[in-house]
């Protein structure tokens, strides 16, 4: 039972000029229970109206009646409404039990596609901690939009071409040890790496030969392309056990290189259009308000823009989506608004289908991040020692538990406490990385929210069934209320999360349903003597368990049902 929309459409009926998709917009949720649980602030209509709000809301108020709306009050310019407890309770836990574990899945998005691009990993650099937002965001991304209806298309636009490949080649040829690499992998890269930018600081021609590889490697040279992809496949290898623990598949690897006989007939095009200029030496497109975009350095190398403008055309031309996402750091925001710019001088009338999800950056508490200085936390590592000290954790706190299932609690604990960490604040705020703060598992986060989960399966599983009807009624305590509306905001919770791409919407929203339950939990014996409030207060607790289980799960974190 949505009731804002019930309320809406009434009110609509009775406010000329506005339809109920407009009043619904207007409704509030009050500050205070005791305001209301929902409220129309009639300011908003005084001067379409030409009425004194308070006038206005009592008129709107007389004979106003809405289904499960026990009250109606005006207090000044508002008009409040109150929610018949036991009704609703009975409406929305009806709806959780009737979707078998899908509450708030729907078909709006009528299988559009939606592409993807997230985490995008460099070739033969480490899978490091600045890379868990893009890879988290989008992930849950995925899911979500998923969940609503469209058919999302997860794309690892792979960093695997410019100069920094011929300069690792460069130093692998003067310093490089075959055995070593096999078997340290993109650490052992990452101090090939390292090393030839100490080194090129003291002697400047390195740069050069760092140059003379990558032209090779564009020229097809055989040395040059088997020494890359050895590396690539290594690089894939080492971040496929990341993604394996994350449970993240992608639908396409597609990176730089891929589009490497796509761009010219994109150069082509700005050129037959009159759209290229030169510009000391380097061919460019101007733009408004903005720096012109670079297309083709002095030397007729191309460059980012002009790899992902021929990207934007493969994908629309291969997906024909709906919508475009490039979940990339806001460092990127000059870079996305010069390629939508472009793809709109260009006469793509899909280009506003193109969306850059941005995010904050990641740095450590002492620093920021630099893979030419080594100075990176790798996101393995974070895993592992989130997934370490949470077994811990459960050796102590429940030994019974068999070893096997430890290690799978500790996995799906110490992951889920890692993406939760990263998702639970809006995505633009940098993040200052701590892996201290990461593994505190006190106050709000995964854990404390798994732990509600299994809070809920372990009242379910000491419930013995019966045919008794449910007293909704005893329901209409605070605690419960509380708890049964939150679980009503769902729906709007995940369109809300969808349509501003805002993942920590999710987060919020089952976080406050597990502070809500375990308040319902500490003030209301569940499991009583009477057999229809118990039938109720356990429907409740049963629609929780779902819909903290699906909140976990669009945010990619698995809920256990014991700990």
């Amino acid at each position: 039972m949505d009731l804002k929309t019930s309320i809406a459409a009434a009110l609509a009926q009775k406010i000329e000029g506005m339809d109920a998709d407009q009043v619904r917009c207007l409704l509030e949720t009050p500050p205070d229970a005791q305001m209301g649980d929902c409220a129309l602030p009639c300011f908003k209509l005084a001067k379409t109206l030409r009425k004194a709000p308070p006038v206005i809301a009592q008129e709107l108020a007389d004979g106003l009646s809405v289904d499960g709306i026990a009250e109606i009050k005006v207090a000044g310019g508002y008009l409040n409404f109150y929610f018949d407890a036991a009704a609703l309770a009975q409406s929305v836990l009806a709806g959780v039990a009737a979707a078998n574990g899908q509450y708030g899945r729907s078909d709006i998005g009528q299988n559009k596609n939606v592409c993807i691009d997230y985490s995008s990993v460099n070739i033969a650099k480490p899978f490091h901690i600045g890379h868990l937002s893009s890879t988290a965001i989008g992930h849950s991304l995925y899911r979500i939009y998923k969940y609503l209806g469209y058919n999302p298309i997860g794309i690892n636009h792979l960093g695997d071409w410019g100069t920094q490949f011929g300069k690792l080649i460069a130093a692998y040829k003067k310093w490089g040890d075959d055995e070593k690499i096999n078997r340290d992998s993109v650490s052992a890269m990452l101090e090939l790496y390292v090393r030839f930018h100490e080194e090129a600081e003291r002697d400047p021609a390195l740069n050069d030969e760092g140059r003379a590889w990558f032209k090779k490697i564009e020229d097809g040279d055989e040395e040059a392309l088997s020494i890359f992809h050895w590396f690539s496949d290594l690089t894939l290898k080492e971040a496929k056990r990341v993604y394996g623990m994350l449970d993240i598949e992608f639908d396409y690897y597609t990176g730089e290189s891929f589009y490497n006989d796509k761009m010219q007939p994109i150069v082509d095009e700005l050129r037959q259009k009159g759209l290229l200029e030169e510009d000391q030496g380097a061919e460019i497109v101007r733009l408004d308000d903005m720096p012109p975009a670079i297309i083709l350095k002095s030397d007729g190398a191309t460059l980012y823009c002009t790899r992902d403008l021929a990207a934007a055309q493969y994908r629309h031309d291969t997906f024909d989506f709906a919508k475009c996402l490039y979940v990339v750091a806001y460092q990127q925001s000059l870079h996305f608004k010069q390629l939508f710019a472009v793809l709109e001088k260009m006469g793509r009338s899909w280009a506003k289908d193109c969306e850059h999800v941005a995010f904050g950056m990641v740095s450590l508490e002492d620093g920021t991040l630099s893979t030419r200085k080594g100075k990176v936390v790798l996101l393995l590592d974070v895993l592992n020692a989130a997934i370490e000290k949470t077994s811990k954790t459960i050796r102590e706190k429940n030994p019974a538990l068999s070893e096997e299932e430890q290690q799978k609690i500790a996995h799906q604990v110490g992951v889920g406490a890692v993406i939760y960490s990263t998702l639970s604040a809006s995505r633009i705020k940098d993040i200052s990385f701590s892996l201290d703060r990461v593994l505190n598992f006190d106050g709000e986060t995964g854990p404390y929210v798994q732990y509600t989960h299994v809070r809920a399966c372990s009242v379910l599983r000491r419930y013995e069934q019966t045919d008794v009807t449910p007293d909704f009624t005893a329901l209409s305590g605070r605690e419960a209320f509380e708890t049964v509306k939150t679980i009503a905001a769902f729906g709007e919770a995940l369109e809300t999360a969808c349509e501003k791409n805002e993942p920590s919407v999710i987060t919020r929203w089952v976080t406050q349903l597990a502070q809500q339950f375990n308040k319902f939990y500490y003030e209301c014996k569940i499991l009583d003597d009477d057999q229809a409030a118990t039938a109720a207060r356990v429907m409740l607790t049963r629609a929780v368990r779902d819909c903290i289980k699906t909140g976990l799960y669009l945010l990619g974190i698995e809920a256990p049902e014991k700990m």
